[in-house]
């Protein structure tokens, strides 16, 4: 299992680091859009779908993006649908988190289906604009959701119990609330180290935390912790998804590893988040 992590990791590698840092926007482009089809076969799959009607919804989701694409939605400022993806993401995961696993299947399977296939569009969206902004910019963002899952996952592993309760037992029982603590700890130092990185290296374009710092720390900070919280909750969501679909993964696709969506969960409300976090600043 080892081994096969290990290679699927390598080969992914392989595969986004020179679309990330080629001078055009094409490649990365193309790839995240790859995967992003991809994590809409996977959706399909869990909501009960046959083989060809899943396929049939990654074809709707790659019609999607590359219709935008087309329109020249990549170059244009977009701050209203940023709110509006944006907000959707925090009312629709806070209502599925506090009605819990069961009330999944009596959402309409019309309305589960665009919802899935309209995130893993808003996302392709938002990573394609940030990976305009600069390659510093959108490893900022990236780098915040790996920081709030490695920093989670040291501090629940260190043993230390503040509360009795878990996170979200009946949807993750692995998560703890020390986790979403050392998460949230961990996201501010990324930021301070960050901030500090693009001062003293001059970095050609600014970072998702330099571009936050120019309406002050405070908003700095309450925008870092919102960020880490919504990678939190992301996670949640397709951890309830996969539970009341009864599966472990999203599927097989990526050896070792799960699926596709099982790697980019947080990624889907961080990504337009933080375009709208930064459309706010820039307006």
């Amino acid at each position: 299992m080892l081994k096969q992590r290990v290679i699927t990791a390598l080969v992914l590698l392989a595969i986004l680091l020179p679309a990330l840092f080629y001078p055009g926007p094409l490649p990365f482009a193309l790839v995240v859009l790859a995967l992003m089809t991809a994590g809409a076969w996977e959706w399909g799959r869990m909501q009960g779908l046959a083989q060809g009607a899943s396929i049939a919804l990654a074809g709707a989701c790659l019609l999607l993006c590359g219709l935008s694409w087309s329109l020249g939605w990549l170059e244009r400022p977009l701050g209203a649908l940023w709110v509006v993806g944006g907000g959707l993401w925090v009312l629709a995961s806070a209502a599925l988190l506090r009605a819990g696993v069961g009330a999944w299947a009596r959402v309409p399977l019309a309305l589960r289906l665009a919802g899935g296939v309209l995130a893993l569009w808003l996302a392709w969206l938002a990573v394609a604009q940030a990976h305009r902004m600069g390659v510093n910019f959108l490893l900022s963002v990236l780098a915040l959701v790996w920081a709030a899952d490695i920093f989670a996952y040291a501090a629940g592993r260190t043993g230390l119990k503040f509360t009795r309760n878990k996170l979200a037992p009946s949807i993750s029982p692995g998560k703890s609330w020390e986790g979403a603590w050392g998460g949230m700890a961990g996201v501010l130092v990324l930021a301070a180290v960050w901030v500090f990185a693009d001062r003293h290296s001059g970095a050609v374009s600014p970072s998702f935390y330099t571009l936050l710092l120019r309406q002050g720390v405070w908003f700095l900070v309450l925008a870092v912790v919102f960020m880490g919280t919504m990678s939190v909750v992301g996670d949640l969501i397709e951890s309830l998804v996969k539970r009341s679909a009864g599966v472990k993964d999203s599927s097989a696709l990526l050896p070792g590893h799960g699926g596709v969506l099982d790697r980019i969960d947080a990624l889907l409300p961080t990504l337009p988040l933080a375009m709208m976090l930064s459309s706010f600043v820039l307006a």
